[in-house]
């Protein structure tokens, strides 16, 4: 049986939500031992992939020590065939109250995409663990500092144009999480034979969320 529960202490360890979309089980079977041995624990399946829900599902009862959850969920139906495969935590890309209220009350972990300081301060009033920060590749690290300022008891989770190059600038700022997909997962590494680069581009990742941790 897999487990039904986020670990917020192993999502604080390396706080990046590794984003797939449109990716296989075989893929799956290849890259995640090299991403739990880089030292993630936390991995999105976008539900706009295909088979979804089962991915979310092997995932959940295959690896045990992952965070699995499901991304790109834009209604209740989405929402509930995401937590009947095993989800653990729930992404969106839109704010939609009555999704964040349902996973508030069966306390599922919420991260609701918001962009404007009024979205990103209606997303956390309406329940959201952390409020993801979406599209952040058109704005940056100055936005996410600029609207810390007033809303500093929020937490975000920028997602979009966080990179190997950039992601210790985004944890200096103060950002609780941050949401990364092909920047993680790069297309030329999800290649069978590329296991050894992938892991050393996960490595350097890894070190560079440790660079804030000590300039904190």
């Amino acid at each position: 049986m897999y487990s039904t529960s986020f670990s917020q202490e192993k999502f604080q360890q390396a706080p990046v939500v590794g984003i797939l979309r449109g990716i296989d089980k075989e893929t799956l079977d290849r890259i995640i031992p090299v991403y739990i041995r880089a030292g993630f624990s936390t991995i999105e399946i976008t539900m706009n992939t295909d088979e979804a829900t089962s991915l979310i599902r092997y995932l959940s009862q295959s690896y045990p020590d992952l965070n699995v959850g499901a991304g790109t969920v834009c209604s209740l139906e989405d929402l509930d065939n995401a937590l009947k495969s095993g989800a653990q935590f729930i992404v969106t890309p839109i704010i939609d109250e009555t999704i964040i209220k349902k996973c508030k009350k069966q306390k599922i972990p919420v991260f609701p995409g918001a962009l404007t300081p009024s979205e990103i301060y209606r997303a956390w009033e309406a329940g959201a663990t952390a409020v993801k920060v979406f599209p952040c590749s058109q704005f940056g690290i100055q936005y996410i500092k600029d609207v810390m300022a007033p809303l500093d008891q929020i937490k975000l989770l920028p997602t979009g144009g966080v990179t190997k190059d950039n992601i210790t600038n985004f944890f200096k700022v103060g950002v609780e999480g941050v949401g990364m997909g092909s920047s993680l997962f790069p297309k030329k590494l999800m290649n069978e034979g590329q296991e050894e680069a992938l892991a050393l581009h996960l490595k350097e990742i890894k070190t560079a969320y440790e660079a804030a941790l000590q300039l904190a």
